[in-house]
């Protein structure tokens, strides 16, 4: 295996997801390219509508993509892949009411048939990872919501995931709650080396937690980097926008700049850069032409004319 695959725990090639409804074939991913480290936390951002949910549910193998693949690379035996190779971590996620929180925590390995994969952490080491040490013979009902998503996160790391999908898995929490929440599933994959992917519309959270950043729109990757590097020198035209839209104590309580337009339905993306019709920056080509992800200083944007001084003002 080469030295890529060993530090890789999830790539994600061309991957294309397309749905058949009354009005014709909608494309909801097109060409998404994503590389995941070990132990990397990768946010996605964008609008409601431009697919981060539908490519989370793919990279968890709960939608099957139209082409391109999905590897989820590791030692993880072909025999025990299917159900161990992913953890899950949602929003309000359901646990069972009437198991108790040990028993929660142990229903992947029942769903696995009883055992455990060598080295793996018992459910009560889970547990105590957690912060629940003690609260074993608790109910759900027992618990503040902080503390479900602690079983949560238990319940997504019993199966030993190279992958922990995340969408949305602190919105309702208090700002402490949800830092703690974050910390916590960050040093718990690093100490397994899986990798995170996250979705949040919270830029504190993408700022201070996460590695990399991947920016969607219309169905596609248009930019994707460092964090730190993607904040302060967006190259794509749009993440300079949406970076630009946030407040910043630098601002003096000056007017937050916005995005002119709005984001297309996906049955009607317009040809060449599905931005072009809201970019500035755009020329003839841009209305042709599909760029794909290239190399710009330190991150990969799909632009014709990437930006080197920040979004025009």
């Amino acid at each position: 295996m080469d030295t890529a695959l060993a530090t890789d725990a999830v790539r994600c090639e061309r991957v294309s997801v397309r749905f058949t409804t009354e009005r014709g074939t909608v494309t909801a991913l097109e060409n998404i390219d994503l590389t995941i480290p070990r132990g990397s936390f990768l946010t996605l951002l964008g609008p409601s509508g431009c697919g981060k949910s539908t490519l989370l549910r793919v990279m968890a193998d709960l939608i099957e993509p139209s082409s391109g693949k999905i590897s989820v690379l590791g030692d993880v035996p072909e025999t025990a892949r299917l159900n161990r190779e992913i953890g899950f971590v949602f929003q309000d996620a359901a646990l069972l009411p009437w198991r108790t929180v040990l028993e929660n925590v142990t229903l992947p390995l029942e769903v696995g048939g009883g055992k455990a994969l060598p080295g793996a952490r018992s459910p009560r080491e889970l547990l105590e990872l957690v912060g629940l040490a003690g609260w074993e013979d608790a109910f759900p009902h027992e618990l503040s919501g902080g503390m479900r998503q602690r079983v949560v996160i238990a319940l997504a790391l019993a199966g030993e995931p190279r992958l922990i999908v995340a969408d949305e898995p602190t919105t309702a929490l208090d700002v402490v709650v949800q830092a703690q929440i974050l910390a916590l599933l960050r040093r718990a994959a690093q100490a397994r080396g899986a990798a995170v992917m996250l979705i949040t519309h919270d830029m504190g959270v993408v700022a201070e937690t996460c590695d990399r950043v991947a920016v969607m729109y219309a169905g596609r990757v248009v930019e994707a980097g460092p964090v730190r590097e993607l904040i302060r020198h967006p190259a794509h035209p749009y993440t300079a926008g949406l970076m630009a839209s946030v407040p910043s104590l630098e601002d003096g309580g000056g007017r937050l700049q916005q995005i002119q337009g709005s984001l297309p339905r996906l049955g009607a993306v317009p040809r060449g850069c599905a931005f072009h019709p809201r970019c500035p920056k755009a020329s003839a080509r841009c209305e042709v032409d599909r760029p794909e992800l290239a190399l710009v200083r330190r991150t990969r944007a799909a632009c014709w004319w990437p930006l080197t001084e920040g979004w025009p003002r």
